[in-house]
């Protein structure tokens, strides 16, 4: 959870500095951490080697083992993943710019999604 809260930090900050593109990156990767840290909690890893964290095995077993299956996690949580992974993509690799509205939206997004997250994960239940 360190890597997930210094990347929603730096979310935080780029929104501050209205960097957006950036903020969204930083929203993403502070998810997709928080994530690895709710499964790893979970006792959930990735095939093979267990420090192979994809972006399709995280989304997929964050939605469906830890939201569809055990119902650790809200269903509102379904998307946060899906949707900042493509507001990232906007930001990286799309000519068009992110706005101030979509990097808010993000940056709240991803502060929910860390709280529910470091709730269960800093509490130690599973």
């Amino acid at each position: 959870m360190a890597k997930a809260d210094e990347s929603l930090l730096g979310a935080q900050s780029e929104v501050a500095q209205e960097r957006y593109n950036n903020a969204a990156n930083r929203c993403y990767y502070a998810c997709f951490q928080a994530a690895i840290a709710a499964l790893q909690q979970a006792r959930i890893f990735p095939p093979g080697r267990r420090e192979d964290w994809g972006h399709a095995f995280v989304q997929a077993a964050f939605v469906g083992q830890l939201i569809n299956r055990r119902k650790l996690y809200s269903a509102g949580l379904r998307q946060v993943l899906a949707r900042n992974l493509t507001l990232r993509h906007k930001a990286d690799y799309a000519p068009d710019l992110v706005t101030q509205r979509q990097a808010e939206r993000a940056l709240q997004r991803s502060r929910e999604f860390l709280d529910a997250i470091r709730e269960r994960v800093d509490g130690h239940q599973a």
